[in-house]
């Protein structure tokens, strides 16, 4: 994308360059992006401790000066790093040292890139031979660091696939998440589990193919219900031969790469062949694949003209500073679903700008289509697609088209995304509105733009876990829940404590939390500080709390609150304590009431779950898994020799000797370890 050069005008920017396309990290970070000279440079120590303070501006700018001096003017990608070593933002450059002396103009600068000026203390300059390789790792280091000054797109959902493998001589159809390392042919992306199961469900009935894993079907003796409900033609005992399951394997490979005419034409004509014949039950067959194959194409939610192919339908809508961008795939001219994204960004950025940012990240991993069917037009649309092409490693197209039956594909989009930013807007506005009457509850000045709920689980001490959950005006906050292993210190009162003391372990698991934010940030100007600390418990809860609080000077930043349940442990009764007032209670319809009972079972929810994984996980350990040097073939090894490590700690030196893979030393290592009383 072309330079964006800082303007006097008061339309901020996200900084510097724009993000669009991935890079292949692999590939290039490791061979050294074609011999690509990087360079860093470091405030002074006295200045990176003033820096430590507060944002300085001045010391920013003296920074990117001081690198300027070095700084070439060949394309390339730079990197601003704030006080702890973290990237706040990345940019490309088609002349790194033009980009960069725009970023010392402070007057011309909009304040958003003062602020980031000001917190930048190090800079970091890979060069590159060309624009698009730049724009590449621009879009590779954006997903990877995720710096808050640019455009983030929020995505850690994979995308499921339809996959056929040839490892058997049944090839078996099934659902696929992941990489795609097994043999066979993928299709799709679809948007969403649901698509995938629904196409899976019609081609198990039109095509008869099987979905029982290899394992199953080696064990059949008898046909399963899949085929007495007539979805599966019983490889598994001989029912098909090769040969004619082939057959269908190319079949509904023929349907998924958009043959789906030719395919019902055929089947047509085996209906009427078989009922010439007087095959009745044979054309009844092909009858109801043939119904199977409509289904699918009536359920299209677009009614196409023409085929498009393989394409991707790319529309973004903007409204109240937020952008909603829906993703609709389309594969061999069929509507595989859609998804709705809403990408992080200033509330100042434009549309084009936008755009641009969310396909760079969105195709970072994930496979390009021949074409781009877009609202708008982007930045640099035609270098966007020179990286798209690189990556794909064939001809991709970006289009915004104007009129046609494109259009109307990309009007569709634009509707759902138009209306799904609505939603959100709507649901956002209701949960302000909750969050402000929370504040007042608690007595806070400001409504609470952070909840964390704090919760522990354990069986009388064991496997103890403590767990927080993240609110805020856009709902639960799942990427910044965490879980804690109680280790037993609780640090604040007393330097160990009894297994089951929940005050205690309440103690451990806040102390741990806000002691290293306070280290991170020592200033609280960051976004990880919590307004609110809903705790579950009781007074007892709160005066654990309260006193990490205290010992950590925290008590003017952060509001505690705990919330037991009433009498009986009623929902809707529940009775809240907080320090220098009463306890109190909420009319049983308040939604506020509600809302917290929801925090706090959604904080037991998780909890719970991380504390049944812990338990798992400590169960299925062997003792194996306590020697060193041990690893996972090697006790493969020993077990499959052994048949169970009870075997393994009773077996003699020589026995140890004689398993695959274990050699003299190693078995002497093990057979001490069982034995370490008489080593």
């Amino acid at each position: 994308m072309a330079d964006r050069k800082p303007k006097s005008n008061p339309d901020p920017s996200m900084g510097g360059k724009r993000a669009a396309m991935p890079a292949r990290e692999s590939e290039w970070s490791n061979k050294g992006l074609h011999e690509a000279q990087s360079s860093f440079v470091a405030a002074p120590k006295e200045k990176e401790e003033q820096s430590a303070q507060k944002p300085n501006l001045e010391l920013g700018v003296e920074i990117l000066k001081t690198e300027l001096r070095t700084i070439s003017n060949e394309p390339g990608v730079y990197r601003m790093l704030d006080v702890q070593g973290d990237p706040i933002y990345v940019g490309k450059a088609k002349n790194l040292k033009k980009r960069v002396t725009n970023y010392t103009l402070v007057n011309k600068l909009p304040y958003r890139l003062q602020r980031m000026v000001s917190e930048t203390r190090a800079l970091e300059i890979v060069t590159t031979h060309t624009e698009v390789e730049a724009l590449l790792l621009e879009s590779n280091l954006i997903k990877r660091f995720m710096p808050r000054y640019n455009v983030l797109l929020r995505d850690d959902k994979s995308f499921p696939y339809i996959h056929i493998s040839y490892e058997h001589e049944y090839p078996e159809i099934k659902k696929h998440r992941g990489a795609q390392v097994k043999k066979g042919d993928y299709f799709g992306p679809f948007a969403n589990a649901g698509a995938v199961n629904r196409t899976l469900a019609t081609l198990e009935k039109a095509f008869l193919l099987r979905s029982c894993s290899d394992s199953v079907f080696s064990q059949r003796t008898r046909p399963c219900l899949q085929y007495q409900i007539k979805r599966c033609s019983a490889p598994c005992v001989e029912k098909i031969s090769r040969e004619s399951y082939r057959g269908l394997v190319d079949e509904a490979k023929a349907f998924l790469t958009g043959e789906n005419s030719k395919i019902q034409a055929q089947f047509a004509q085996e209906m009427q062949k078989a009922a010439a014949n007087m095959d009745y039950e044979t054309a009844a067959a092909y009858r109801d694949r043939i119904r199977a194959l409509t289904a699918v194409q009536s359920r299209q939610d677009i009614n196409l003209e023409g085929s498009i192919g393989d394409a991707d339908v790319i529309a973004g809508h903007q409204a109240g500073g937020q952008t909603c961008i829906q993703v609709f795939f389309f594969r061999a001219g069929r509507n595989y679903g859609n998804r709705a994204y809403y990408p992080s960004h200033d509330k100042n950025e434009g549309l084009a700008y936008v755009l641009a940012a969310f396909i760079g990240q969105f195709y970072d991993d994930k496979p390009v289509p021949p074409l781009l069917l877009l609202s708008d037009e982007i930045d640099d649309q035609s270098l966007v697609e020179q990286a798209l092409t690189i990556k794909a490693d064939r001809k991709v197209e970006l289009r915004a088209p104007k009129r046609g039956d494109k259009r109307k594909l990309v009007d569709h989009a634009l509707n759902n995304a138009r209306d799904a930013l609505g939603r959100k807007q709507a649901e956002t506005s209701a949960q302000a509105k909750l969050l402000t009457k929370v504040g007042e509850i608690m007595g806070m000045k400001e409504r609470p733009n952070r909840i964390e709920v704090y919760d522990n689980s354990h069986i009388q001490g064991t496997d103890a876990y403590g767990a927080m959950i993240v609110a805020g005006p856009d709902g639960f906050m799942k990427s910044a829940y965490r879980k804690f292993k109680i280790q037993g210190s609780a640090r604040v009162g007393a330097e160990n404590f009894e297994p089951g003391d929940d005050y205690a372990m309440m103690r451990e698991v806040l102390y741990r939390r806000l002691s290293r934010t306070l280290k991170e940030d020592p200033e609280k100007r960051g976004s990880s500080w919590p307004d609110l600390l809903l705790i579950d418990g009781g007074k007892g809860q709160l005066s654990s709390v309260m006193a990490v609080v205290k010992e950590l000077g925290l008590e003017q930043n952060i509001t505690v609150c705990a919330i037991a349940k009433g009498p009986d442990r009623n929902a809707g009764r529940e009775e809240f304590f907080m320090e220098g007032r009463p306890s109190f209670s909420l009319e049983t319809n308040d939604p506020a009431l509600y809302f917290l009972q929801r925090l706090r079972d959604e904080a037991h929810r998780f909890v719970i779950g991380s504390h049944r994984t812990g338990r798992q996980k400590k169960y299925q350990r062997s003792a194996l898994d306590e020697i060193q040097g041990i690893g996972a073939s090697r006790k493969k090894s020993l077990l499959l020799h052994f048949g169970s490590a009870k075997a393994v700690e009773r077996a003699g030196l020589s026995d140890l000797e004689a398993v695959d893979g274990i050699s003299r030393s190693v078995a002497q290592k093990i057979y001490n370890h069982f034995h370490s009383d008489l080593a």
